[in-house]
């Protein structure tokens, strides 16, 4: 059975640093192919989408950047590993969300990142 499964959330102080992990087991091909995704979702607002990077070309694989976030949050993979990270630094209150990863349709079920002092 495909499934994606997020850790590494938690209480942070803004400013600080936390690292996600989504681990994709059960995938139909191999993880290499898979662009990956990194959603949050704060309370009462909509999904969105903050980071994405494709699958590997000649070695490197593209990635992309909400505003939001871009210049805080950095997204890469370990294809070997069928992992997908997203480091986020000087972490903010607006930042608070629960933050999911996605390969095609499938969705993992979240991990909760607060930034509260």
């Amino acid at each position: 059975q495909p499934q994606l499964v997020e850790s590494g959330g938690g209480l942070v102080q803004p400013g600080g640093s936390l690292r996600l992990s989504c681990a994709a087991s059960g995938l139909r091909y191999r993880f290499s192919h898979y662009p990956m995704y990194w959603f949050r979702q704060a309370q009462g607002k909509e999904r969105e989408l903050i980071a994405d990077i494709q699958a590997p070309h000649d070695g490197e694989s593209r990635t992309d950047y909400a505003d939001s976030v871009k210049g805080r949050f950095f997204i890469s993979r370990d294809d070997a590993k069928a992992m997908v990270y997203l480091n986020m630094t000087d972490l903010k209150p607006e930042d608070t969300a629960m933050y999911y990863c996605r390969a095609i349709q499938l969705w993992g079920k979240g991990t909760q990142v607060t930034v509260s002092s």
